[in-house]
């Protein structure tokens, strides 16, 4: 096994004038895609008496599925399916935008600490145009005799499956690993990975990855031996899937596949076509930014 490439986050407002900053480490310009996996946010521990935490105005999504999980905290979700959830620590929260879809999310008044991620699945042409939906699932958690604990989420790992639809392969899962631990897993050699280090540091396929970075595995293995050489547990998110081989165009929250996709999503959103309404948010939606200048170009991944 090679060396993993590292990924460097970069901070980014999130959800308009009452934005709260995230790191984000996919998509950057080194590398657009991990399997279907496009995007990767990463945020806290925020106090929320300084911060404010999250308040997320209702915004649209089109052709991709929205990942929510967290560390700590709690996020209140609605949408304009009619679904009303919470997200809480170790549940996943799964939103199929489709042919579009609009949520809110806003952390509740008892959290006090907000922090985890909140992740992005391109929808495969032929399934873009598919009809919104909302999952919640509970995994369980899984122990290694090597001090790890899984939790897996998404696809199959440590031999637990999620029952949970996506539409391509997929791999996602929170690992946690105790001091001075390695654990060595078996992985779909279809797959590549990325591993993204949320407190602590960790050691994949020999390359040193600390807190916010996002390590990148090639296909072609067999097995990832994940090492936490510290005194200090560690936590990290496990991202997988087969090369996602279509260019997609993304822009503010859509997923198309040209630049007329995206003005024709925008338009609707605007106009309040195609979107449905996000009932019982105490606010207006979030408007549309202008477009660019010039078109916007589909980007695949980096062979």
């Amino acid at each position: 096994m090679g060396k993993a490439e590292v990924l460097t986050a970069r901070d980014v407002p999130l959800g308009g004038p009452r934005a709260m900053t995230v790191r984000r480490t996919l998509p950057q310009r080194a590398r657009t895609l991990i399997g279907a996996w496009c995007f990767v946010d990463h945020y806290g521990p925020d106090d929320v008496a300084d911060t404010g935490g999250m308040d997320v105005a209702p915004h649209p999504h089109t052709g991709l599925q929205t990942v929510s999980w967290l560390f700590s905290g709690e996020i209140e979700h609605r949408d304009s399916l009619g679904s009303h959830a919470m997200v809480r620590p170790g549940e996943l929260n799964l939103m199929t935008g489709g042919h579009g879809i609009s949520h809110s999310e806003v952390s509740t008044p008892t959290t006090t600490v907000l922090h985890g991620v909140q992740l992005w699945v391109a929808l495969p042409d032929r399934h873009r145009h598919t009809d919104r939906d909302f999952q919640h699932h509970v995994p369980r958690a899984i122990r290694t005799d090597g001090g790890a604990e899984i939790r897996v989420f998404l696809g199959s790992l440590a031999g637990t499956t999620s029952p949970v639809c996506t539409f391509t392969p997929l791999l996602g899962a929170e690992l946690l690993l105790a001091p001075r631990v390695s654990v060595t897993l078996t992985v779909d050699p279809d797959f590549e990975h990325g591993l993204l280090v949320d407190t602590g540091e960790v050691m994949m396929a020999e390359t040193p990855l600390g807190q916010a970075e996002l390590g990148y595995v090639a296909p072609g293995e067999t097995t990832l031996t994940l090492t936490n050489p510290t005194d200090a547990p560690a936590r990290t998110i496990l991202l997988g899937g087969p090369p996602f081989d279509e260019e997609i165009v993304m822009w503010w929250n859509f997923i198309g596949r040209s630049h007329e996709d995206i003005a024709r999503a925008r338009a609707d959103w605007m106009d309040g076509t195609r979107f449905g309404e996000v009932k019982g948010y105490d606010g207006d939606r979030l408007p549309a930014p202008e477009l660019p200048s010039v078109p916007l170009k589909a980007r695949g991944r980096v062979r």
